[in-house]
C-alpha cells in the first residue's frame, strides 16, 4: 500500500457539513504511517463534540476496506480546528431570541400547516417571527402563505449583498420555493440541498427577531445535522398523527435528536388529525387514524404534549388557499394553535 491509495479512498468519503468530500474539505491531515496492513492518519473537524464526527469516521474506515484492502486494519486519530475570532465575527448568526425547528418523522402528517400557524400565531401575539422553509424537496410555504410568486430581492448591509425576506401577516420567510419553478422537480444530492439552506440563513437579512421557526424536512437527513451544526437551537416540536406507522418515525425522529452527539432539546410533541369534526357536528369527534396515539407517545418518552389539532375542514382550506387558520381570530382551530403558542412558554 501507498499513502495515495489511501487519499483516494478518501475521496469517497463525504463530510455533511461541507457537502464536499474529506480530501477536498480539507480534513486529512498529513500525517499517514502505512506498515504492513495497518493504517493510521488524523482528521481534522471544525470543532469538538462534531454532530457527523462519528458517522464520518465509520465511513472513512469501510471506504478504505473498500477500496484499499479489505483486511486492513485503520486506526484515525481526531483533530479540531480552532476557529478564529476574525472568521467568527464574518460568520453571520441569526439575531433570535428563540430557534425553534418543526419536525415530523414522514411526510403528510400536516407538519408545514403546523409551522405556518405557529408562525402566524406567534406574529398575532406581536412577535417579531421568522420562517425558513427548508424541505427543499417539498417547499410548501409559499403557498401557505399564499406567495408563491413572490420574489426576494436583495439588499446592502454593511457592505453585504443579502436576500430580503418575503414579509406575510407579520412573518418573515424564506423558501427554495421563491427561487425555482413551482413545477420543477428539485433534483440535488444531500449537499447541494444543505448548502442552499445555510444560504438562506446566512445570506439574509433577517433583522432581530424573537422566534425564527425551521420548518424542517420529514425524517432525517444530511439538511437536520447540517442546522444543527450551523445554528444553536433552542429545541424541536415533533408533530404526528395518531396511527402507528407515524408513531414509529416520530419515536425515531425524537431519539435522533436526544442523540447525545445531537442533543437538542425536545419541546414537545403536537398530535396533529387528532380526530376528525365534521362541521355541521361540531361537537362529534371521529378518530380516523386512532385515538391519543400522540398523546401516548408524549407520556411515554416524557415530553410535554403541547396540542392536539383536529381535522377540520378549514385548517385545510387555510393552508390551500393561503390563509392560515391561525389569522381567524377566535375560531376554534385557531385558538387551539394560540393554545399551543401558550404552552411554549413564549415570554416578550
Amino acid at each position: 500500500m501507498y499513502p495515495q491509495q489511501i487519499i483516494d479512498a478518501l475521496r469517497h468519503v463525504r463530510y455533511p457539513g461541507s457537502g464536499k468530500d474529506l480530501i477536498e474539505s480539507g480534513m486529512l491531515e498529513d500525517d499517514i504511517r502505512i506498515s504492513g496492513f495497518e493504517v493510521s492518519f488524523s482528521l481534522i473537524f471544525p470543532k469538538e463534540n462534531d454532530p457527523f464526527q462519528k458517522s464520518v469516521l465509520k465511513a472513512a474506515e469501510v471506504a478504505l476496506q473498500t477500496y484499499v484492502d479489505p483486511n486492513i486494519s485503520v486506526q484515525i486519530h481526531t483533530k479540531y480546528k480552532v476557529e478564529s475570532q476574525t472568521s467568527k465575527a464574518e460568520k453571520p448568526k441569526i439575531n433570535a431570541k428563540h430557534i425553534i425547528a418543526i419536525h415530523s418523522g414522514k411526510g403528510g402528517v400536516g407538519k408545514s400547516t403546523v409551522a405556518a400557524n405557529l408562525a402566524v400565531a406567534l406574529a398575532n401575539r406581536g412577535f417579531a417571527v421568522g420562517l425558513l422553509d427548508a424541505d427543499i424537496h417539498g417547499a410548501s410555504q409559499p403557498k401557505m402563505f399564499h406567495c408563491e410568486d413572490c420574489r426576494p430581492y436583495s439588499v446592502e448591509e454593511d457592505g453585504r449583498t443579502l436576500i430580503e425576506p418575503i414579509e406575510q401577516y407579520g412573518v418573515k420567510m424564506l423558501s427554495i420555493g421563491f427561487f425555482v419553478n413551482p413545477e420543477q422537480a428539485i433534483i440535488w444530492r444531500g449537499g447541494m440541498a444543505s448548502n442552499a439552506i445555510k444560504q438562506l440563513i446566512e445570506d439574509a437579512h433577517w433583522g432581530e427577531l424573537d422566534y425564527f421557526l425551521i420548518d424542517l424536512p420529514p425524517g432525517t437527513s444530511d439538511i437536520h445535522l447540517t442546522l444543527i451544526s450551523e445554528l444553536h437551537l433552542t429545541g424541536v416540536i415533533v408533530v404526528t398523527t395518531p396511527q402507528p406507522v407515524a408513531l414509529a418515525d416520530a419515536r425515531r425522529g425524537i431519539e435522533m435528536f436526544r442523540n447525545e452527539k445531537v442533543n437538542v432539546p425536545i419541546l414537545g410533541l403536537i398530535e396533529n388529525m387528532a380526530w376528525f369534526t365534521p362541521a355541521e357536528l361540531p361537537e362529534n369527534k371521529y378518530y380516523i387514524f386512532g385515538k391519543d396515539g400522540g398523546k401516548a407517545l408524549a407520556e411515554e418518552l416524557h415530553i410535554p404534549l403541547l396540542g392536539q389539532v383536529p381535522l377540520v375542514q378549514s385548517i385545510r382550506e387555510g393552508g390551500d388557499d393561503g390563509t392560515p387558520i391561525a389569522l381567524q381570530t377566535g375560531h376554534p382551530a385557531a385558538e387551539i394553535f394560540d393554545s399551543i403558542v401558550e404552552k411554549m412558554k413564549v415570554e416578550r
